[in-house]
């Protein structure tokens, strides 16, 4: 029973991390970003967030930036809209897995229009 509530836990802060970043975050280092995974400790103390970038390395580094700094008032915003006995500490991380996909791809891509030896 304790795999579905971490499961529903994790869901819940995935949700309420990308509805807070739609509509309340303003932060002009912050561009395009999607929270892909949250990964709660069991004694949900902490939980790492993972996030996808929509752009350069240089849009990953502001975001990334914006969001640790943004930190403490995304922390808060859960306490408020979560019903949890603890909230847990933030912690963001990227997630390329996104681009990695793209990037087989479009070798694949290249692969199929080139000729048989």
């Amino acid at each position: 029973m304790q795999g579905k509530r971490l499961d529903r836990v994790n869901q819940l802060i995935k949700e309420e991390i990308s509805v807070l970043l739609q509509r309340e975050l303003k932060d002009p280092r912050l561009g395009f970003v999607s929270v892909t995974e949250v990964e709660t400790s069991k004694d949900l103390r902490a939980a790492r967030v993972f996030v996808s970038v929509l752009g350069d390395e240089s849009k990953w580094k502001g975001s990334l930036a914006a969001l640790t700094s943004a930190r403490g008032f995304i922390r808060n915003w859960l306490r408020h809209h979560l019903d949890l006995r603890a909230t847990p500490e933030l912690e963001f991380r990227p997630d390329r897995s996104m681009e990695h996909a793209a990037r087989i791809q479009e070798l694949l891509r290249q692969l199929q229009g080139e000729p048989r030896a």
